[in-house]
């Protein structure tokens, strides 16, 4: 099965995990994900993806968790666990080319939270997929939604 989107994952622990999420301005709440381009591998485009949609320049992947079949126009997801050398803070807005510019405001979401209405269902879905394989600490996790 080949991926066809890449999610890197930034998580923190400041009392409690929390993973890094975005406000988009239409679409609701969201982690950073895009689609693999034309001969690039899934791990570049986490890369790719964390400096377009959230200004991180100095991200490195630590570890793959694993593919998803997200049950969304047949989507399937390649997850990978970020580091990031920078000091993250609690929000920040970036301007992110995306659909002609938008600000994405982002901030830490409480990873044993369960995702509301909020978030659209497939992200509902990919919160539930990184919780168990970061849980499982599997790096080859394949699921699809139930």
């Amino acid at each position: 099965m080949k991926p066809t989107k890449s999610c890197p994952v930034v998580i923190r622990n400041n009392a409690q995990l929390q993973i890094l999420a975005f406000l988009h301005p239409i679409a609701g709440r969201q982690l950073v994900k895009g689609t693999i381009e034309s001969g690039e591998s899934a791990d570049e485009a986490a890369i790719r993806e964390l400096e377009e949609e959230a200004g991180i320049l100095d991200a490195k992947i630590v570890s793959n968790l694993g593919l998803w079949k997200s049950g969304y126009q047949e989507q399937v997801w390649s997850f990978h666990l970020c580091e990031v050398d920078q000091e993250m803070p609690d929000e920040w807005v970036h301007q992110a080319s995306d659909d002609g510019g938008h600000d994405f405001k982002f901030f830490w979401y409480p990873l044993a939270q369960p995702a509301n209405s909020q978030w659209h269902e497939v992200f509902q879905g990919a919160l539930d997929f990184i919780r168990t394989a970061l849980a499982s600490g599997s790096n080859h996790s394949l699921r699809s939604p139930e």
